[in-house]
C-alpha cells in the first residue's frame, strides 16, 4: 500500500485529528430562511467568532461537476474531502459520453436495446425525473429516447420518480407538461414511448444505505407489476394527489399510467429496463432487486422478470452492482484512507445509516470495505425510519456518545464523523424542523469540543454542502424569501449554492501554523489533515490549509 512521508517541520500535537462534517450547513445570507443563521447555536457562533476558519466551496468545477450552476451534493462533496483531489463526476462522466457518442457505441447500450429489438419486447426506463443534476438530469432520459428511436427500438415506458428535493418541491409539472409534448414529437407510427408509472422520490424506489426497503418494495410493485392508483396520465395523478393530499413532489404517493383499466407499462419477461440514475447511493437497492436470484429476501416480489438490466453508472465497484452499466464511473485513486492505511495511522468513522457510507465508501472514492482491517474502524448507528422533520435531531446524540469514547480511548490517531441532521432535515422544507436539527447538533459539537481539548486534539470542523443555510426560495430581484398563493414562504429542498465553513478548532498547536487565506474547495481538507498528522500531502493531492512555521 501506498505510505506517506514524514514532514520535516511538523506539529507537536499529541490527540488525535478529527474531522466533523455538518452536512448541509452551508453559510448562507444570515436573511429569512437561514435556518443556520436563525437557529440558538452558541457553540457554532463561538467557534466562528474565535477560530480561523475559511471558506470552501462545495459545489460546481470544485467538486467535479459541469459547471458552478451545478448544486453539489454529499457524495461528490465526501470523494473530494477524502480523496484531496478533484475527479470529474456523475453529471459531467455522462454528459461527456452523451456528447460523444461513447456511451451508445459500449456493450451495454448494445445488449439492452438489440434485446428488446430481438425479442419484441419493451425497453424501460426508470429514475429521477428533473434536471436537478444531483442523481439524474432529464436531458439524459432524453438523449437516450432520441438514439433508442434511432436505433430501431419500438417500444419505450418510462417511470418517473418526481423529485421536489433537487429542484423546486412543486415543480414536477414544470417537467411533466413539455415531456409529454416531447413524448409526441418524437412518437410515430414506428415508435411508441409513454409514461408508465412514478411516484414521489421519498416515497418509492430510492431508499438508500437499506433504511427502508419498504420503499423499493412500493416501487417495485408499482414500476414492475403496475399495482396502484390508476390514472390516465401522470399530469393528472399528480393533480390529483396534489389537491388531496398537500404534499410536495417527493413524497407524493404512487401511481400507474392505465388506459381502459390496464396498466399501460408493467415490466415483463425479455424486456430491458435502465435505471438512468447517475448517482449510486439511492440506485443501489432497485439494482439489487432488479439482479438477484431466488435468494432475495428484503421482500416478496411476486414475479421476478427476466430483463437486461443496466445502470447509468456502476454504483458500487467493489460488488459490482449493478453488472452491467452504460458509463463508467470515475476511477478516483490515492485517497487518504488508503494513504494512512498504508502509513500505520488507526482511523475510526462513524455517522448514523443515513450518512454513514458517505464516511465510508463514498470517502474512500467509491470502494466498499476498507483498505486495512487492522487500521480502520468503521462504526454505523442505525437510523430512525420516521419523517426527518418529526425527529430533526436525528442520532446526533448517539453519534456523539460514541465518539466520546473513542476519543477518550486514544487508540485512533484520525476521528471522522458526519452529523445528517442540516441536510436530512433540510430536505424535508419544514424551516422549523431544520432550525432545531441545528441547535441539536450545536449541543454535541460542544460536548465533542470538550473530549478533543482533554486528549489535546484538533477538530476540523466542515460540512460538504449547503442546504439548511437556505430553506425559502430567494427572489434575489427583491432581495426577499419567494412567496406561495396564501403569502408564506416558498420552501426550499434544495442544495445550496453557498460555500461552507471549514473551522480549525486547536487550543494546543495553534502558533506553530497558519491558516492560509485564498480561494480553496472542499478537497484542500485532506492535505490539511495528514499536515496535522505529521505528514506531507501526496504530490496530487490540492494543497493544505495550513502553513507550518
Amino acid at each position: 500500500m501506498k505510505k506517506l512521508t514524514e514532514l520535516k517541520k511538523k506539529v507537536n500535537l499529541t490527540g488525535p485529528v478529527v474531522t466533523i462534517v455538518m452536512d448541509g450547513v452551508g453559510i448562507g445570507n444570515g436573511m429569512d430562511g437561514d435556518a443556520v443563521t436563525k437557529a440558538y447555536t452558541p457553540t457554532l457562533d463561538m467557534l466562528m467568532a474565535k477560530y480561523p476558519w475559511v471558506k470552501l466551496k462545495a459545489h460546481g468545477t470544485a467538486v467535479g461537476l459541469p459547471s458552478d450552476d451545478d448544486m453539489g451534493n454529499s457524495e461528490v462533496g465526501h470523494n473530494a474531502l477524502g480523496s484531496g483531489q478533484v475527479f470529474s463526476q456523475g453529471a459531467k462522466l455522462v454528459s461527456e459520453s452523451i456528447e460523444t457518442g461513447k456511451m451508445f457505441e459500449g456493450k451495454a447500450w448494445t445488449e439492452v436495446v438489440n434485446n428488446v429489438k430481438d425479442n419484441a419486447t419493451v425497453l424501460h426506463f426508470l429514475g429521477l425525473f428533473s434536471d436537478g443534476n444531483v442523481h439524474s438530469h432529464i436531458d439524459h432520459l432524453k438523449a437516450m429516447l432520441k438514439k433508442a428511436k434511432e436505433d430501431g427500438v419500438k417500444t419505450v415506458r418510462i417511470h418517473i420518480l418526481l423529485d421536489g428535493r433537487d429542484v423546486g418541491e412543486t415543480s414536477s409539472l414544470d417537467y411533466v407538461v413539455p415531456f409529454e409534448a416531447f413524448l409526441e414529437e418524437l412518437n410515430d407510427a414506428t415508435f411508441d414511448a409513454k409514461i408508465a408509472s412514478g411516484g414521489g422520490r421519498m416515497k418509492i424506489t430510492m431508499d438508500r444505505y437499506e433504511a427502508n426497503w419498504s420503499m423499493v418494495e412500493a416501487g417495485w410493485h408499482t414500476h414492475v407489476l403496475g399495482e396502484g392508483r390508476q390514472f390516465a396520465s401522470a399530469e393528472e395523478a399528480i393533480t390529483t394527489y396534489r389537491s388531496e393530499t398537500g404534499v410536495i413532489d417527493q413524497d407524493l404517493p404512487a401511481f400507474v399510467i392505465a388506459k381502459d383499466g390496464k396498466p399501460v407499462g408493467t415490466i415483463n419477461d425479455g424486456d430491458s429496463v435502465v435505471f438512468y440514475n447517475f448517482r449510486g447511493d439511492r440506485a443501489i437497492e432497485i439494482s439489487k432487486t432488479f439482479e438477484a436470484g431466488a435468494d432475495f429476501d428484503k421482500f416478496d416480489r411476486v414475479r421476478t422478470p427476466s430483463v437486461v438490466y443496466s445502470g447509468m453508472l456502476e454504483y458500487d465497484g467493489d460488488l459490482h452492482i449493478p453488472s452491467r452499466y452504460l458509463v463508467s464511473p470515475p476511477n478516483i485513486t490515492n485517497t487518504m484512507s488508503e494513504y494512512l492505511a498504508g502509513t500505520g495511522v488507526k482511523q475510526f468513522a462513524i455517522s448514523e445509516t443515513q450518512k454513514y457510507g458517505h464516511v465510508t465508501y463514498f470517502w474512500n472514492g467509491n470502494k466498499s470495505g476498507k483498505f486495512d482491517e487492522k487500521t480502520e474502524t468503521y462504526e454505523e448507528i442505525k437510523s430512525d425510519v420516521v419523517p426527518f422533520e418529526q425527529r430533526p435531531w436525528m442520532k446526533c446524540a448517539d453519534i456523539t456518545d460514541r465518539l466520546l469514547e473513542v476519543i477518550k480511548s486514544g487508540e485512533y490517531k484520525y476521528i471522522r464523523a458526519n452529523f445528517p441532521n442540516g441536510d436530512m432535515v433540510g430536505h424535508t422544507g419544514n424551516y422549523c424542523a431544520t432550525i432545531c436539527s441545528m441547535e441539536a447538533l450545536d449541543l454535541q459539537l460542544a460536548r465533542l469540543l470538550t473530549a478533543i481539548d482533554e486528549a489535546h486534539g484538533v477538530a476540523i470542523i466542515t460540512a460538504d454542502h449547503g442546504n439548511a443555510d437556505e430553506m425559502y426560495e430567494f427572489d434575489k430581484k427583491k432581495g426577499c424569501p419567494k412567496t406561495n398563493s396564501d403569502g408564506s414562504p416558498k420552501a426550499k429542498t434544495s442544495h445550496t449554492l453557498n460555500p461552507v465553513p471549514c473551522i480549525i478548532y486547536d487550543n494546543y498547536t495553534a502558533a506553530e501554523y497558519d491558516v492560509k487565506s485564498g480561494d480553496f474547495g472542499l478537497a484542500n481538507v485532506a492535505a490539511t489533515v495528514t499536515n496535522f498528522l505529521g505528514y506531507e500531502a501526496p504530490e496530487m493531492w490540492n494543497e493544505s490549509l495550513i502553513n507550518i512555521k
